[in-house]
C-alpha cells in the first residue's frame, strides 16, 4: 500500500465511510415507552472495520423560533432544546472483515418523553443506526419517527 492509499484509508475511516449502515424500522406512530423492532445492516466498505458495536440512536429535540417579548427587541430567537439522547446498544464489538455484510436485529424500547408536536415550536423525534468505529463513527443519518 502507497502512502497515498494510507492517507484515503485514513480520511476514510475519520469521515465514517469505512462501512455503509442502514437501518430498517417499523413506519409508524409509536408511544414513548413502546417496544419496536429494528435491524441495523452494515457493510464494510473494502477494508477491515474493527467495531466497538453496534447501537441504535434515538433523539429529540425541541426547535424554533420565537419572537423575543422584549420592548427593545424586535428580532427572532432561536429556540432548540434536546429532549431525549439515548444509545442503545445492539450488538458487542466485533471485526468487519473487508467487504463483509452483518445484519443485526434486535428489539429496542424507545425512551419516556413528549409527544412529537409541530407549531411555533416543534418537537421531533430522530432514530439512526450506528457503528462505533475508529474516527467518525459510520451511520444511517438520522430519520422522523412520529412519537404520540
Amino acid at each position: 500500500m502507497g502512502f497515498l492509499d494510507k492517507v484515503k484509508s485514513a480520511g476514510s475511516a475519520m469521515t465514517g465511510g469505512a462501512a455503509k449502515v442502514s437501518l430498517e424500522y417499523p413506519h409508524q406512530p409509536m408511544k414513548p415507552g413502546d417496544s419496536i423492532n429494528v435491524k441495523v445492516t452494515v457493510v464494510s466498505t473494502g477494508k477491515e472495520v474493527k467495531s466497538g458495536g453496534v447501537f441504535v440512536d434515538v433523539h429529540a429535540a425541541e426547535k424554533g423560533q420565537v419572537k423575543c417579548k422584549n420592548a427593545k427587541c424586535q428580532q427572532m430567537v432561536n429556540i432548540s432544546n434536546e429532549t431525549v439522547k439515548q444509545a442503545i446498544s445492539i450488538a458487542p464489538a466485533f471485526v468487519l472483515q473487508p467487504n463483509e455484510t452483518k445484519v443485526f436485529e434486535s428489539t429496542i424500547q424507545l425512551p419516556m418523553g413528549q409527544p412529537t408536536y409541530h407549531g411555533v415550536v416543534n418537537h421531533e423525534w430522530m432514530i439512526r443506526g450506528r457503528l462505533e468505529a475508529f474516527g467518525n463513527d459510520p451511520d444511517s443519518g438520522f430519520q422522523r419517527i412520529e412519537v404520540r
